[in-house]
């Protein structure tokens, strides 16, 4: 996490639990021309709402803009993870422990670099992940990302 990133976290954290919500994520990156700073929010239990981001919002423009630690110009969103959020921190992982994952590997376990299967635990950076009858231990280090699955 990047300093900017960092300081956006912290400066958003009670903000967000003032309504109930905690920030999962902050990031703050350059996309073609434009830069932007992202924090992403979400509830235990429930979703969140456009009202919740609006909330978020305000409150954090004025905090940053008073610790001003971003010298250029940047856009400010606030939203959520989304419904195929990646799990990145380890209370993701246990708190989705059951729910189907999508995982792509940055080198191929048994010739496979994505799959789908079930999150079936967590330890020590681990994500077990039922394929089938089959478990396979990975590494979340070893993984471009392990994100919720979403099914219609």
């Amino acid at each position: 996490m990047s300093k900017i990133e960092q300081i956006a976290f912290e400066l958003a954290e009670p903000i967000a639990a003032q309504i109930g919500c905690e920030v999962v994520e902050a990031e703050f990156k350059k996309e073609g021309s434009e830069y932007f700073l992202r924090v992403f929010i979400d509830r235990e239990e429930g979703s969140v709402g456009i009202d919740d981001c609006e909330y978020v919002s305000k409150r954090f423009s004025d905090a940053i803009d008073k610790a001003d630690p971003i010298s250029q110009a940047y856009y400010l969103e606030v939203c959520s993870p989304g419904l195929d959020r990646q799990l990145k921190r380890d209370k993701d992982f246990i708190r989705f422990c059951g729910r189907e994952v999508d995982v792509k590997l940055y080198a191929p376990i048994d010739g496979v670099k994505e799959f789908c299967g079930v999150l079936t635990g967590y330890a020590d950076g681990i994500a077990t992940i039922k394929i089938g009858g089959k478990e396979l231990k990975v590494n979340k280090k070893d993984a471009a990302w392990i994100r919720l699955a979403v099914s219609f």
